[in-house]
């Protein structure tokens, strides 16, 4: 009996543990809600700081690997389940004003999706276009002579995401000579991401009786039916009903919609739903100590492309920018590869991330990681990471200076995690 209390108290403990985020990521959250939406999450330009170059270096070339920008939902289901039994109890005049005021919600949100799934919006474009000008007004050099290279996944709104991009990176250089290009070849090597038994064995774990945290239905339901038994009936499980609410709220962003739509639920279930999403996220697809090696075997191409194009750069050919677009999964395996501070280091077990790992802040909608070139007199080479913008380390490998690597340290890392 005493081993049974004991074994109760200590899994209680665990859940306990795993229930709360860190301060700071509640912070994070609590500053700006729509963060819980995690890599559904609109991208967040924040201030950007450049470390000067060293003396003697100039930039000359950038390689880019862009996610599409904000979408649509994969199908508008969640929102018609959410119209349909919020109609039904409205006939039976059991609705809350609160339940009419997500009905009205669901209502509009199946309006704008418009039977368009995965489709990018326009606020999707506008975040390419915004990151496009940016590059080139931080690193005029690199634009002033040279072909820009882009390619994309066949996906429409990675396509559509392209087109953006490079318009806008037009429109700030009239002259620019762009080439585009998208197909079997590309595809093979921008979809890779981890391999199914891997984010199979992550989801488990993301689901697993240490984070499947208690939610109180009760609440909820009360919240939208002054019936909530009947409620209860007309809406199905409750899980359906409670994910149907969440994916509107994390949607709502991607149509420029700023209202903070998670205050339909309760604030611990946002949380939870939130740390639970962004665990099997970084189990998934990021450096992690029980995955991590596996997962990232299957980047390798797609870095090596990269690499690749950047020597041919290097060696004189006549293109300032590649550009390649496509999904969140290859971006944050991409980052990991390259060993970036947050998603290749410092590698964390499962307990360690949960409510720990930003990953709203470091994958989103319109995520890029940029590699930016640069050369002296000398003919040596540098380069500076940039996350979302952002300068980013690679803490396992000594810099020249700063945030700036030297070009062969960086593919000798590589080629040794290759082995």
């Amino acid at each position: 009996m005493k081993r049974f209390l004991l074994i109760l108290l200590l899994i209680g403990t665990v859940q306990s543990l795993y229930a709360q985020l860190s301060p700071q990521m509640e912070a994070y959250l609590r500053e700006n809600p729509r963060r819980a939406a995690g890599v559904i999450h609109s991208y967040e330009f924040l201030p950007i700081k450049d470390t000067p170059a060293p003396s003697g270096f100039k930039p000359f070339y950038i390689s880019l690997y862009g996610r599409h920008g904000s979408r649509s939902h994969s199908s508008d289901q969640p929102y018609v389940l959410l119209q349909d039994c919020l109609q039904a109890a409205k006939e039976e005049g059991i609705l809350t004003s609160s339940g009419d005021s997500l009905l009205a919600c669901a209502t509009q949100m199946i309006q704008l999706h418009d039977g368009m799934d995965g489709r990018l919006t326009s606020r999707g474009a506008r975040e390419h276009e915004r990151i496009a000008r940016r590059m080139v007004q931080r690193f005029p050099a690199v634009f002033k002579k040279g072909e820009v290279h882009a390619i994309s996944s066949d996906v429409p709104r990675c396509l559509v995401s392209m087109a953006a991009f490079t318009s806008s990176l037009r429109a700030c250089k009239s002259d620019l000579v762009i080439t585009w290009d998208c197909g079997v070849k590309y595809q093979r090597i921008i979809t890779l991401n981890s391999p199914k038994s891997i984010k199979k064995q992550a989801k488990d774990d993301a689901h697993s009786a240490l984070t499947n945290i208690p939610v109180d239905t009760a609440a909820v339901y009360g919240r939208f039916f002054t019936n909530p038994d009947k409620g209860r009936q007309l809406t199905g499980k409750s899980k359906h009903f409670i994910s149907a609410i969440f994916n509107l709220a994390r949607f709502a962003e991607a149509y420029d919609i700023e209202e903070n739509r998670y205050r339909f639920l309760p604030w611990e279930v946002v949380a939870t739903t939130y740390a639970r999403h962004t665990l099997q996220s970084y189990l998934s697809y990021c450096n992690s100590v029980p995955y991590g090696d596996e997962a990232l075997k299957e980047v390798a191409p797609l870095a090596s492309e990269m690499c690749k194009k950047a020597d041919e750069a290097i060696a004189g050919a006549p293109v300032a920018a590649d550009l390649i677009f496509g999904h969140d999964l290859p971006f944050m395996c991409l980052c990991s590869y390259f060993g970036l501070e947050g998603f290749g280091y410092p590698r964390l077990t499962a307990e360690e991330a949960y409510g720990n790992w930003t990953g709203a802040k470091l994958c989103t909608f319109a995520s890029n990681l940029q590699m930016v070139f640069y050369k002296n007199r000398k003919g040596e080479i540098l380069v500076k990471f940039l996350a979302n913008e952002q300068e980013t380390l690679i803490p396992e490998l000594t810099s020249y200076s700063g945030p700036y690597y030297r070009w062969e340290n960086v593919k000798n890392r590589m080629e040794i995690k290759q082995q």
